[in-house]
This record gives C-alpha cells, structure tokens and sequence, in this order.
C-alpha cells in the first residue's frame, strides 16, 4: 500500500503542503503526501492568481530557493501584468491570472515525477506521539502510519463550516467535505485552537455577461515571469483580458435588504474575517458613505465560460446575491454557476510554533499554512516549504534553516506569526517590511538561490545563471560610473524629460539618477547603446543595474539599518529565560515574553507590548 515508516509526513495537499512535500522530497527524504483528495492538489480555491502586491514577492523567493510556486504559475498563466510600475521599484509585484484547471494539474504532475514522494487518499483524524514526539499519524481507517517528522497543512478543512445566508453546512470548501478528529486530538495535547473565517465570491457564466459595458485590464505588453529559470516555461504569446465594473447605489441597497438573513449580521458567524478582503456586505457596512466598489470580471482559464467575480465576496442568501449582482453595469442578465459563500475553520495561534515553524509543544510536529492563522495561496506555499526543509533538516541532523526579516518576505512573515501572532487571517504587504527596498522581486535570486543551492532544493543551473546577472549587472553598473557623456549628447534627452540641461561632461550614472530619467532613455546615446547591444545584456540586467544606480542611497540605507537589526538577532536569550526575575521590566513585557519565549533579543523588541526600557532592561541583565 505505502511504506511503513517515513522521514516526513505532510497532512494536507494544498499549496502549504505540495510545497512543503516537494521540498522535503527533493531533500531526500523518504516523504508521503496525505490527502483528502488527490483530484484537487494544489486548488486555486478562491482567487485564480498568483502573486500580487507583496505576495508577487514571495512568489519569486520560493522560485528562488527552488520551489514549484513560480514555475506553476507561468506554465499555467494566461495573463501576466507588474503591479505598481508608476512607483518605487520596492513596490513592483508580478501577479498572473492562471488557468485554474491547468494549475492543479501541472501541480500533481510535478509532484508525481518527483523522486521519494509517495501518496495517499484517506482523511487524517490524528498525529500519533510518544512523550512529546510525533512518531506518525492515523486516518479515518484507523490506519497508523508511521512519520520522523509530520507537518500539518489543512488549510480551510479542519471542522469547515459553510455559510450561504441561513443555511449553513459542514465542508472544507465547496463540494468537499470537512476534516474532523484532528482538533480535538490536538487540543488534548495541549495545542490551544481558534475560529477563523473567509469567504469567495459568485462563479457566473462568462456567456451571459456584457463586457462592453465594463473597462478592459490587458496584461503586460512584453509580459514578464514568475520563476528566474529560463528554460522552465516561455513568456505568454497571447493573452486572457479581465474587465473592471463597479457597484452603485441600488447594488448596496438591494443587499442591505439581506443583512437580517446574513450569518455575518445575525450571530451565526462569530469568527474574524480577513481585514484586507473583506465580503461585500462588510464593505458597504464598514464603509457606508461610499456609493460604489470595484469589481473584476476575471476569466478561469484558457477554454472555458467561468468567470471570478473579484470585489464580490459574499456569504448572503442566495437570492439576494443574484439579484444585486444583475444591477451591476454589464451583469444585467448574469447567470450563476454558484453562489459566493463563507466558511469557518479553526486555527492554532502561531505563537505555538517555533521560527522553523516546528511546534513547541510537539517535537518533530510542524504546522504551516492557514492552520497558523494566515490567508493567501503565497503566504501558505512558503510557508510549507519553509517547513518542509526544517522537517528535513531535522530528519538529517541540522539545524534550523530560518530567515531574517532582512533577507526575505517569507523571514518577515514568520516572524510577524510567531512574535506578534494574529486574531484574523494574517495578509502579506510591502508595509509589513522594514526593509522593502532590499526585498524587491527583482533580486529575490540574488539574496535566496545560494541559500537554496546550499540546501539541495536549487540546482547548478539556477546558481550559475544567477551569478552571470549579477556579473553582468555590476559589467554595465561600473561601465555607467566610469564614463562620462557631453552636454551636446545629453541635453536632447534631458530637454524631451523637462529637466534641467548638463552645462558640463558629466558621468551616465549621476544623469540617470535624475528624477523621470530612464536607462531607455540613455541608450539613445550611441556609446550606452552600443555597450549593451555588443554584450547582449537580458532584460533582468538592465532592470537590475538601473535599480541599484538610482536606488544606490535608499539600499545602503536600509543595509546600515539591517545589519544594526542583525547584531541584536545574534544575541540570544537562554532557553526558558525567567523574565519574573527583572524588576526593571514592566509586568505586560514580562507576561508576553514569558508567553512567546523570543529565542533573540532582536525579536523580543518586536513583541506587542514590550517598550525599548524593558528591552534596556534585558541587555543590562545580560551583560550588553
């Protein structure tokens, strides 16, 4: 049937765990995906995207450390656009619409060529321990299956609970049914448990929509990709437009007419939803002087009718929803595939979790994805696969391979679950990161891919190619430094920007520091032109070297401040550290660090509650 003993087990065949099963796979360990149902590796359950703001980021950090993420998303795209071009480079984030179907496929395929990973289709209703160590699991069967290590990845499924106005039903999401048993199981052990909830718009039929009535959204001209691999997939040829409508005035008053049959409004929903994502119900609530709310009309892939309602998450009856639906510019005459819905599911605070993102309670036992409180299929993919090399590493012997807040997405991420925790699905954002303009999408392969080369996860091929663009970006920095341009070959390009003539020779990289200034703009000097076309540089290292001469102060910047931030995180503080003992520490720092147990000063000054006297107060006791 299976093996019988496994170095990682992973429960749960969401984004979280194929990450997370391909990691530790690819690793080398003996690893077993278990699964409700292998039709559905990998769902787009709500959305079909990938990336966006900040979760583009991640995106490309999970490609870079050598995860499936990126290279999913752009064989299964069908439409690519860069989010926020009109600003700051640290604000750029790729997003892509996908082919839904086509994205859990190609998911499953990867998966199954990948050597030692084995799967199985059954429910898991337990985690089997001995003292305070996971030795395995069991499903509905009463199957034990024997695990080194087991990480739970059961996103929206545990004890589900599906709403659609007053009816409300058991389900993980739609047509699938809830995981029971594991809570309970959980909670005997120790394991304190939550209530979240989300929800995901109507499907309608693409046939009966009038797309004349809305904006069209085009990709990208000359789209981009997810993934640093250039032979992984081709840029799109041809690409899937979406449209954007808006609700009005009569939309919010035909569903204000449903609120006393809303499980939002009438009790029945008692779980905190996503702040960033709200349904619409809530939006015309919270935000009631507003006359009207985005929404997109996104397609659900290459050859079929279906149609994402984005903007118009709802958990109203369903009567309700079609009706104010129609009174939307261009779905006058709308027809449902199904109905948009809520779903309740519990949670484990991540203050349980350890930065390897291994329990506290339970050695060998890890927990990624929504089942720590997040939402996004970015925040889970990274998450899982963050996991799985720990679950690896830890089969294998090592330590913890964790990372700093200044040198991924994914470090802030984790850092925010376990330090500050979080009372509603927590959203990824670039104002989350300190240091965003250190975080860009542009260099996610400079800062990860020797990291995940180092790890056995990125192959020769990702290094090498990542150090030919950085040999090259720094070729054309030091070629823009060194050389100089006259007045008379400038003043053209200056005078078409609106900015201020050279009255002297000047070099090219102080001109392309000027504000509008583009380094396409320079190539129409002949000698800047020339230099790039004999050396052939790609688009990634045009990007890259003119970021890091405009950006040159900003990114020295935020260096200075990371490596002030990184001599704190090497200061450790000793394990199960009595913090009642410092009288010169106030009673809630106390109580909260008691609580979360930071293993570094550095991440002690990030908990809610503690001020910069009480962490004065740690250093002094300390001897710093």
């Amino acid at each position: 049937m299976f093996e019988t003993n496994y170095d990682v087990i992973v429960v749960g065949g969401g984004h979280a765990g194929g990450e997370a099963a391909a990691a530790a796979a690819n690793m080398g360990c003996k690893t077993l995906l278990a699964t409700m149902n292998l039709q559905n590796i990998a769902q787009m359950s709500c959305n079909p995207a990938m990336g966006g703001i900040a979760k583009g980021q991640i995106v490309r950090e999970i490609d870079a450390l050598g995860g499936y993420a990126g290279i999913v998303a752009d064989r299964t795209a069908i439409q690519f656009r860069m989010l926020n071009r009109s600003k700051g480079p640290a604000m750029w984030s790729p997003r892509v619409q996908s082919d839904r179907m086509l994205f859990s496929a190609e998911w499953r395929r990867m998966l199954e060529q990948t050597q030692n990973l084995d799967f199985y289709q059954e429910m898991i209703t337990g985690i089997l321990t001995r003292g305070n160590r996971v030795i395995g699991i069991r499903t509905s069967t009463g199957i034990e299956i024997k695990g080194k290590t087991v990480i739970l990845t059961n996103g929206t499924f545990l004890n589900g609970l599906i709403h659609i106005g007053e009816k409300s039903y058991g389900g993980g999401r739609a047509g699938e049914r809830a995981a029971v048993g594991l809570t309970a199981d959980l909670e005997n052990l120790g394991f304190e448990s939550g209530r979240m909830k989300t929800g995901t718009p109507p499907r309608v039929d693409g046939r009966s929509l009038d797309f004349a009535k809305m904006e069209i959204q085009s990709g990208d001209e000359k789209p981009g990709k997810f993934s640093y691999l250039k032979d992984s997939s081709e840029p799109l040829r041809s690409q899937r437009p979406c449209f954007i409508t808006y609700t009005n005035v009569n939309v919010h008053d035909k569903l204000r007419e449903g609120f006393d049959r809303s499980p939002m409004f009438n009790g029945r929903i008692k779980s905190v939803g996503p702040r960033y994502c709200p349904s619409i119900e809530d939006k015309i609530d919270r935000f009631a002087t507003k006359d009207r709310h985005q929404i997109f009309a996104e397609p659900e892939g290459w050859h079929t009718v279906e149609y994402y309602v984005n903007g118009f998450s709802t958990s109203l009856p369903q009567d309700i929803q079609f009706e104010a639906l129609r009174l939307v510019p261009g779905f006058e005459k709308v027809k449902f595939f199904r109905p948009g819905y809520a779903i309740e599911y519990d949670y484990f605070p991540p203050k349980q979790i350890q930065h390897s993102l291994e329990t506290k309670l339970v050695e060998g036992l890890f927990f990624a994805g929504q089942i720590n409180g997040t939402t996004g299929y970015e925040e889970a993919g990274c998450q899982g696969l963050m996991a799985g090399i720990n679950a690896a590493r830890k089969v294998q012997g090592k330590a913890p391979f964790v990372l700093k807040r200044s040198e991924a997405y994914i470090g802030v991420l984790i850092d925010d679950l376990i330090t500050k925790g979080t009372k509603e699905p927590y959203r990824m954002f670039t104002s989350r990161a300190e240091y965003r303009t250190l975080l860009r999408q542009d260099n996610a392969d400079i800062r990860l891919t020797q990291k995940g080369y180092d790890l056995g996860l990125a192959g020769e091929d990702r290094l090498q190619q990542m150090y030919k663009k950085l040999e090259d970006a720094d070729q054309l920095v030091n070629f823009l430094v060194e050389t100089s341009v006259a007045p008379e070959q400038v003043n053209p390009i200056l005078a078409d920007k609106a900015s201020s003539p050279a009255k002297q020779k000047d070099k090219i990289d102080k001109i392309l520091r000027r504000p509008h200034i583009e380094l396409a703009d320079l190539r129409k000097i002949e000698a800047v032109n020339t230099f790039i076309e004999e050396h052939d540089f790609s688009d990634e290292v045009l990007e890259q070297a003119e970021i890091e001469i405009k950006y040159s102060g900003y990114i020295e910047k935020e260096k200075r401040n990371a490596d002030k931030l990184n001599r704190l995180e090497n200061l450790h503080i000793p394990r199960g550290f009595n913090y009642d003992k410092l009288n010169g520490m106030s009673i809630e720092a106390r109580q909260k660090l008691t609580e979360i147990q930071p293993v570094t000063v550095s991440q002690a000054s990030r908990v809610s509650g503690v001020s910069p006297a009480d962490i004065s107060a740690l250093l002094v006791y300390l001897g710093r």
